[in-house]
């Protein structure tokens, strides 16, 4: 059931939520020149598990950033409209932050860039603007966008994993790393309802939304299984000898220095839920109690209030 703004109603939110976040952009930058490798201190493998982010993302949410502009003129209530355009903005940061790392990556030696382009062509051409026109075109583009909820689903999880990973400061996890990771978890937490507001406001047809999540679910474990086997066959330090095992991400998992793999699948049942919303996942305000602290954020503030 819709409003009459076309927008689907989130249920109550907990008291100490906040009501409403208005999203924007924050210019961070981070510094890798002390960064080591294995930024998890003799854990190669666990890093790299998270170092797929890096191999994924820059292009997904190049991808994400694209698919909102073309939705933008279906959106017919204001404040979803500042919703998107907050969440454009900050997407646009994400990428170029991540873009960082794979470029430290490969100054190492740890050659990203065929993985990379693999991703590049998938969601530049496989997923992209097929010039299409008419209904066809309003069809795939509401697809892109059921997709882009399911995969913001995921992030959201994994967002607030990382928020709530103290395993991770106990390991000795590189700061400016953790900070990057934090940074870009507390956004996805903070604007985890906006895609699939928007799905609902311009489509919301269950069937589209449930079948996107399945595909989106079978990809990412797809891709993020062959980029661990990628940087672990490429990792200039190892050469090779290690190999991933299945044992090696539930021992990880138990750790708490990766996600949960048990965490992760019975996350993907929720969203099948009619009454589902992603507001339900979750602490906006644990992601802006971090966005107060983080070093790359408050810097960012400090420029942007001296730029002004």
């Amino acid at each position: 059931m819709t409003s009459d703004t076309g927008r689907s109603p989130a249920p109550a939110l907990p008291e100490d939520e906040p009501e409403h976040i208005v999203l924007h952009a924050r210019d961070v930058h981070f510094d890798w020149s002390r960064l080591d490798l294995h930024w998890i201190p003799g854990d190669p493998f666990a890093t790299h598990v998270i170092n797929v982010l890096h191999l994924l993302l820059p292009e997904g949410e190049r991808w994400f950033v694209e698919v909102f502009k073309e939705a933008l003129p279906y959106i017919r209530d204001d404040r979803l409209r500042e919703d998107v355009l907050g969440f454009i903005g900050q997407e646009a940061v994400h990428a170029e932050a991540h873009a960082g790392v794979l470029d430290h990556m490969d100054a190492h030696g740890l050659g990203p860039g065929p993985y990379v382009s693999q991703i590049a062509w998938m969601f530049r051409r496989l997923l992209g603007d097929r010039g299409l026109t008419g209904a066809r075109a309003e069809s795939w583009l509401m697809t892109r966008l059921a997709l882009v909820s399911g995969i913001e689903h995921m992030t959201a999880v994994l967002g607030q994993w990382v928020l709530d990973a103290e395993a991770l400061d106990r390991s000795g996890a590189d700061p400016v790393m953790l900070d990057l990771l934090r940074w870009h978890g507390a956004e996805e937490v903070e604007h985890r309802s906006v895609a699939f507001d928007l799905f609902m406001h311009v489509d919301g047809d269950y069937r589209r939304r449930a079948l996107a999540m399945v595909v989106s679910t079978a990809a990412l474990t797809a891709l993020w299984v062959r980029g661990v086997r990628f940087l672990m066959a490429n990792d200039p330090v190892t050469k090779g000898r290690l190999k991933p095992r299945w044992r090696d991400i539930l021992r990880s998992g138990r750790q708490g220095v990766t996600p949960n793999l048990w965490r992760l699948a019975r996350s993907v049942p929720e969203y099948f839920k009619p009454r589902f919303h992603p507001s339900q996942v979750g602490s906006t305000a644990k992601a802006v109690s971090y966005l107060a602290v983080s070093p790359a954020a408050r810097a960012a503030e400090r420029q942007g209030t001296e730029d002004a």
